[in-house]
């Protein structure tokens, strides 16, 4: 029986991941261009280079954490030990040396390629611990909705306070330590989640049989194939996130023009426009990921996808047409389009936890932590294609940093928030189609694991 203090405590873990990167896919990228100071396609061959080589570095870390043995169980050990590298590692990243051009662009890959390695350290063992805290479907749903939901909140205060706290800390210094500062914020209540997640879950599920060869999980992974679907599935759905949340801040700066517009005080807080978007969407997420066990338990965690993708991709075609002075529906279809995105990813993570048993079912191996450091890696490889898109695109089109955009350049500010994110959901819905575990043939495979598990 999972408490109700574990299903909390399972959220910390994702809150305190998801207001990293949600930082990272919000704010880095300008952060590099017009902070830092890098060209933006520069910016973009970066991203797909650290991030390729990261998403590869994800199956490994999930084999280690497979054959880890402690008196805290295989996966909770790394949110321990792993938690004060995460935050210092998250500050170094944004923060800005001295250096030339070149040395600059060299301190970005190193502290950025060590940032993902880290995340990965922690959040692969993370995600796993989904597949051992409980062996019942319903349950990993449920606990599927308190981590998305967890990492929305996390990811709406991470949101809603960087610019503020930005602004702040910039007062009377350079907007580089302002930006460093503001990072260190978050990445101290990253550190105190990290530890109440390691400190109230639980790991009870033990596989049937001792660790097989390193080989054989391959073997198995490789021949699992609502994994290899599900990893196309999160490739194209994080390409579609990516490519929205990385331009949002390049929307309302070079074609919305909030330099315009009054700061909205909130409690007397100052807070943009861009931020108030991306925080809106946040909540909306919320609202998509509460409305996502309802509906899946109803009619299906595959039909609730490919429904919420179908949608997503309407209407983020329609946002081409919103006119940016009509900020009502600009941030009508925000939350519209988050909603649907944020229905989606505790589906996904269930979904991955039932790839863990039919491979134990089909083979006797269970390798729960290979399995889902495939779902980090599809996250980070999605990533890795919609960053790197973005950068080459703004490059393309012409983008030049802190000046007054070209037609084309806005033009193709536009695209990324509504034809290009589009792509990916099409391709999601192709890809999620072929989905083979239904919610009948999933209650029939676990009576039969715990049959042999007994």
């Amino acid at each position: 029986m999972v408490t109700l203090k574990e299903k909390l405590g399972y959220g910390f873990g994702d809150m305190a991941s998801s207001m990293f990167w949600k930082l990272f896919g919000s704010y880095l990228m300008i952060f590099y261009t017009d902070v830092f100071g890098l060209p933006a396609a520069a910016v973009g061959t970066m991203f797909l280079v650290t991030r390729v080589w990261d998403s590869c570095f994800d199956p490994l870390v999930g084999v280690i954490a497979d054959r880890t043995t402690s008196k805290w169980g295989k996966f909770r050990p790394y949110l321990l030990f792993l938690a004060l590298p995460f935050g210092l590692v998250g500050i170094l990243t944004f923060f800005t040396p001295g250096f030339g051009d070149t040395g600059k662009l060299v301190y970005a890959y190193i502290t950025y390629s060590l940032m993902m390695m880290v995340y990965s350290g922690i959040n692969v063992p993370y995600a796993s611990l989904l597949g051992v805290m409980s062996p019942d479907p319903k349950d990993r749903n449920t606990l599927s909705t308190y981590r998305m939901s967890f990492a929305y909140v996390g990811s709406f205060i991470a949101l809603l306070l960087f610019m503020p706290l930005v602004n702040k800390f910039s007062a009377g210094h350079s907007e580089q330590a302002g930006w460093t500062a503001a990072v260190a914020v978050i990445a101290l209540l990253c550190i105190i989640l990290f530890f109440g997640c390691f400190s109230w879950t639980r790991e009870r599920v033990r596989p049937m049989k001792t660790r097989s060869s390193l080989k054989t999980d391959l073997k198995d992974l490789f021949h699992n194939g609502p994994w290899w679907i599900l990893l196309g599935a999160g490739v194209a759905a994080l390409v579609f996130n990516s490519i929205r949340d990385g331009a949002a801040v390049y929307y309302f700066k070079y074609y919305v023009g909030e330099g315009d517009y009054a700061p909205i005080r909130i409690f007397g807080i100052p807070f943009v426009l861009s931020g108030l978007y991306l925080a809106v969407g946040q909540a909306a997420n919320i609202l998509g990921v509460i409305l996502a066990a309802p509906l899946s338990n109803t009619i299906g965690k595959k039909k609730t996808y490919i429904g919420a993708m179908l949608l997503a991709t309407i209407l983020s075609i329609g946002f081409y047409w919103v006119d940016k002075d009509n900020m009502a529906a600009v941030f009508i279809f925000q939350i519209m389009i988050s909603v649907c995105a944020g229905s989606i990813f505790p589906l996904l993570w269930s979904m991955y936890a039932d790839c863990s048993d039919y491979s134990e079912l089909r083979t006797g191996n269970r390798a729960t932590g290979l399995i889902f450091s495939s779902s980090s890696m599809s996250q980070k490889f999605g990533w890795a294609i919609g960053s790197a898109v973005t950068g080459w695109l703004l490059g393309y089109f012409g983008f030049q940093a802190n000046e007054v955009q070209s037609e084309e350049a806005i033009h193709g500010i536009k695209l990324f928030l509504s034809w290009l994110p589009a792509v990916g959901t099409v391709l999601s819905v192709i890809f999620i189609s072929f989905y083979p575990l239904s919610e009948s043939r999933m209650k029939d495979i676990t009576a039969e694991l715990e049959k042999r598990r007994s």
